[in-house]
């Protein structure tokens, strides 16, 4: 059959149309994201068994101060070196009041949340502080007490997660903020991702203000390994490290 060259042309057109539509979308290129570090060079220690489940209930916070609130902010700074002076029981207890205490008879707490559902884990890491001993605690607030999970110093351990950052190290102890995202997420969708991070930024400078009132230095750390902050810390999958805080006594 003979074919003309308009038909021709034509017949080309509608096929390569025919297989355009056909073929599936190409998908973008994913977005660069900084390499780090996922496990230790060497495995960690397991949590220690008996050393779970116990609890120590920590010093009544204090609700006044001779220090103000303006004078803090006007003071607060980064601070990234510290003495060896240990920290006290009652230091302690102040710094995680303020992260995440308790301040209203209904559970409300001192940083603000999203539909109050408060999707932030709070852990110490100890390594000098007069009358607790060295480890890793969890937070809990409802009771103002600390829930022992590990007694190992972690401190260089931690460091070498965030990327060698010895702050970390020499830090009377770490504070780490973790979120539990679903907490929030399971009400608010997408939306709820950024209201944990607004979150975790309300607590981290409530850490501050109260360091400044203290007379303490601390620092924000956020280049980690997350996977390497968990194992270390023996978090459970739904949570997830935010932030690694430092704390120590400033050098003159």
């Amino acid at each position: 059959m003979k074919v003309n060259r308009l038909s021709f042309w034509l017949l080309t057109f509608l096929l390569a149309a025919l297989c355009s539509c056909s073929s599936p979308a190409p998908t973008p290129p994913a977005a660069a994201v900084p390499v780090l570090p996922t496990t230790p060079p060497e495995a960690s220690e397991p949590v220690p068994s008996s050393a779970v489940s116990s609890s120590i209930t920590l010093p009544e916070p204090r609700f006044e101060s001779e220090v103000s609130l303006e004078e803090t902010l006007l003071e607060r700074r980064s601070v990234r070196e510290y003495t060896a002076v240990p920290l006290s029981l009652e230091d302690v207890s102040q710094l995680l009041w303020a992260a995440q205490g308790i301040t209203s008879n209904w559970g409300g707490r001192t940083a603000p949340s999203a539909g109050a559902l408060y999707p932030l884990e709070i852990y110490l890491v100890v390594g000098d502080v007069d009358n607790l001993e060295v480890g890793i605690y969890k937070y809990r607030p409802e009771s103002h007490e600390l829930t022992r999970l590990g007694d190992s110093d972690v401190r260089s351990e931690l460091a070498s997660a965030a990327l060698g950052q010895a702050y970390v190290e020499k830090g009377a102890i770490d504070i780490v903020i973790a979120a539990v995202y679903e907490r929030t997420t399971r009400k608010y969708g997408s939306w709820g991702v950024r209201y944990v991070h607004m979150e975790a930024g309300h607590v981290a400078q409530n850490i501050y203000l109260q360091a400044v009132a203290l007379d303490l230095g601390t620092v924000t750390i956020g280049a980690f390994s997350d996977e390497w902050v968990k194992d270390i810390l023996g978090m459970p999958e739904s949570e997830v490290p935010l932030y690694i805080i430092p704390v120590g006594r400033k050098k003159a």
